[in-house]
């Protein structure tokens, strides 16, 4: 596996921007009680703090410590009103379905509560700087480390311009839905405790099958995010039974809808909790096992620059590559076939596959669509097809021949010398079809 790749894939169940504010907001008050405890040490003789290491009079500390105050408070503001416009753009650049990249993104909820945390610490140390005619308490190292605070979040802050910088840019995004893409289609197929292997099952018998069993209804709506196949496994391994799912991953599921079928219909009432636990529906797609919504998410950026409004061939072009390299990612990791079996090679849980064919269907079908007066980005399509064809499994191939076809006649209308260059990018994808099915490869 490329070491430039990520191995762990962000979770969309688990989205929020408060958690670690909040965290490091009540680090800051546990903090000032640390650094209270050398100045209340100074102020009563018990130890004493260098002339060099304070910070001035009364009126100095409370000075600067106002300053501070006003300027964090201000920065946090602009902080929260740059978010809400990244927030925005991306709506509207990339689609609303990746808005979930940008609030899992750790930065801005860590730049966020480094300002946070160092607006309460200042407001407790001022609370605490005071001055009366019985005595006066300025404590200095408090006072020290709420200047350090300050340094830390406006030096973070350098960061975090930068990370929003380089995660608005249109290949970043692209790579890095991939990429997840990638993780997605490896962890997809790792098998549990009590998993085990087996042969490939008669679909269509599995289905007939079902059609005998007890039926398990959906109880909400929404799309089908999650299969906890381990668990599935062993409760069906438990009861002996079959468990025969009607939806895989990224379909929308119907409240009362038939979910699964169990399979003898006797055993349904054992299994029936299982089930409910074990699938996870919710209101928005997620990639864990979901490879079709990965590359849906690209076509849809591709769309959205293909749109008249914005009219970004560029962009376009590059969806084209990256989508062309996802391919290729799931031929290398399949995505689910749907067969869970259990130690001794029975089939306990079933799913309805997705198939690569579909998947590249998905990759060519509605960019090309979009691209009907763009021809850099058709001759991109066909280039992709020629270079994916001896990389891609035979079952797919035909496939590509269609959608080759379907891009030529696509760009039917272009003007002479760009139909040139597309019929000459089609008879060089249709060379490399041909010469792979003469030849076998």
């Amino acid at each position: 596996m490329p070491a430039s790749r990520p191995t762990k894939l962000r979770s969309q169940r688990d989205i929020n921007l408060w958690r670690i504010p909040l965290k490091l907001s009540l680090a800051a008050v546990g903090l000032f009680a640390v650094t209270l405890i050398p100045d209340i040490l100074d102020k009563y003789g018990i130890i004493h703090i260098p002339s060099w290491f304070t910070m001035g009079s009364i009126d100095d500390a409370r000075a600067i410590l106002g300053a501070m105050m006003g300027a964090v408070a201000t920065v946090l503001a602009l902080i929260f009103s740059v978010a809400l416009l990244v927030l925005s753009m991306v709506s509207t650049l990339f689609g609303p379905r990746l808005l979930y990249r940008f609030l899992q993104d750790w930065v801005p909820q860590v730049t966020i509560g480094l300002f946070m945390g160092t607006f309460v610490y200042i407001c407790l140390v001022f609370l605490v700087t005071h001055q009366d005619p019985q005595s006066t308490f300025i404590p200095q190292v408090s006072l020290i480390t709420s200047w350090a605070l300050v340094v830390l979040s406006f030096g973070f802050l350098v960061y975090y311009s930068h990370r929003v910088a380089t995660s608005i840019q249109n290949p970043d995004m692209i790579g890095a839905i991939v990429d997840d893409l990638y993780v997605a289609a490896g962890s997809a197929h790792a098998s549990g405790p009590g998993e085990g292997t087996g042969p490939a099952p008669d679909d269509d018998a599995i289905l007939r099958q079902a059609e005998t069993g007890a039926i398990v209804s959906g109880v909400r709506s929404g799309y089908l995010q999650h299969v906890d196949h381990g668990a599935l496994v062993a409760a069906a391994h438990a009861t002996n039974a079959l468990i025969v799912l009607k939806f895989r991953p990224g379909q929308f599921v119907l409240r009362g809808e038939p979910l699964a079928a169990i399979v003898p219909a006797d055993k349904g009432s054992a299994i029936e909790m299982a089930v409910d636990h074990g699938v996870h529906i919710g209101r928005h797609r997620t990639l864990t096992q979901d490879s079709e919504f990965g590359i849906a998410q690209v076509v849809e950026i591709a769309i959205r620059a293909l749109s008249p409004a914005v009219n970004d061939t560029y962009t376009g072009v590059a969806c084209v590559d990256w989508l062309a390299d996802a391919l290729l990612t799931l031929a290398e990791r399949p995505p689910l076939e749907g067969n869970w079996y259990d130690t001794s090679g029975q089939l306990r849980v079933w799913m309805p596959p997705v198939r690569l064919e579909r998947l590249t269907k998905l990759a060519f079908d509605q960019i090309r669509q979009a691209s009907a007066t763009t021809p850099a980005v058709l001759i991109r399509q066909l280039e992709a097809i020629r270079r994916l064809a001896p990389r891609l499994p035979n079952a797919c191939r035909q496939t590509l021949s269609e959608e080759a076809s379907a891009i030529l006649d696509t760009g039917s209308r272009l003007v002479a010398l760009d139909r040139r260059d597309l019929e000459a990018a089609h008879r060089r994808a249709l060379a490399t079809l041909d010469e792979l099915s003469c030849t076998g490869g």
